[in-house]
């Protein structure tokens, strides 16, 4: 039977593409039926859309279409970096991206090693539902709860202040906290949401090992130490690489809405900007340009990171 299945492997190599490709999708028509709808969501939805991309290097006009606008090249990416502060824009999308990445990426993990490391079933179901609720609040109600809440005058930032006699400051017209509001209100909406993956790679791991481990000896933090963060140490990998994928795409939503005239020099990010001069003065051109440019960053980001990944883990945890 051995050398009956090593003859048909054989066989099977020695067939062009096409045959191969028929016979195991003959054998498996199934699975391949499984991924039509998704290849057909991914192709109508991520690659069609790709053909608007000439739109950065044509001066757009809606009255003659994509290929009827005129072809301007490189005009609109020379417009962005005319401009006296688009380093401050690259510089403020990257400073809250990085900090956004550094403060809330390891939160989930550590969230998910608790909840693992915790034997009661009640407790944990409660601080899993208790930390995926906000997840679930949108972006519009998030800002404005921060705003009610730390109010210099109504809000319970105020009132705590004034209890202990205390001048309050307003936050919200402070540059200097933009930042923290910013990314710490995202740690405290998402964590539970971002730690389920962690969570579902926590349960893949063999009891065997942390038996092992309980009669070598080791405590619980020991068999979290060598046991568990090393299990999910490739799906680390694999969040961040994507995470990075990111990096300059600092979501416009949220900021917009916290932003005001007081905190505007550090809260003006590249995807802000590109909203107020792209999409408010219909120079959809200039905006699709700028993403466009932002886009290739980013992958550009996840190719070299992936690279990192591959030599540090000698590419058992990189991506591709």
């Amino acid at each position: 039977m051995a050398n009956q299945s090593v003859v048909a492997s054989d066989t099977l190599l020695k067939r062009n593409p096409v045959q191969r490709f028929l016979i195991t999708f003959k054998k498996n028509w199934q699975l391949h039926l499984m991924i039509v709808l998704p290849l057909v969501y991914m192709l109508l939805f991520h690659y069609w859309p790709m053909y608007g991309l000439q739109i950065a290097f044509r001066d757009y006009s809606s009255a003659d279409g994509i290929t009827g606008s005129p072809w301007v090249g490189l005009a609109f990416f020379e417009k962005f970096f005319a401009n006296n502060n688009w380093s401050r824009y690259v510089w403020n999308t990257f400073r809250i991206s990085m900090y956004s990445l550094a403060a809330s990426f390891p939160v989930p993990v550590i969230l998910a090693l608790t909840l693992h490391v915790n034997e009661n079933k009640a407790l944990k179901k409660i601080a899993q539902n208790v930390s995926y609720i906000p997840h679930f609040i949108s972006t519009v109600v998030m800002v404005s709860i921060l705003k009610q809440v730390l109010s210099p005058m109504t809000g319970f930032y105020g009132v705590l202040c004034k209890w202990l006699e205390v001048s309050p400051i307003d936050l919200f017209g402070t540059a200097e906290a933009f930042d923290h509001l910013y990314v710490w209100s995202g740690v405290w909406q998402n964590m539970g949401w971002n730690a389920i993956i962690y969570i579902s790679a926590l349960s893949a791991v063999s009891p065997d090992l942390h038996e092992a481990a309980r009669i070598d000896g080791a405590s619980r933090w020991k068999r979290v130490l060598y046991v568990d963060i090393p299990a999910i140490l490739p799906t680390i990998c694999i969040m961040l690489i994507m995470r990075m994928g990111h990096v300059l795409s600092v979501g416009y939503e949220k900021i917009y809405l916290m932003q005001n005239d007081l905190n505007l020099q550090v809260s003006e990010v590249i995807s802000t900007f590109v909203f107020r001069e792209g999409l408010s003065k219909s120079n959809f051109s200039f905006g699709a340009a700028v993403g466009l440019m932002n886009s290739v960053i980013n992958t550009c980001m996840v190719f070299l990171v992936n690279w990192i990944t591959n030599k540090l883990s000698d590419g058992e945890a990189g991506l591709f």
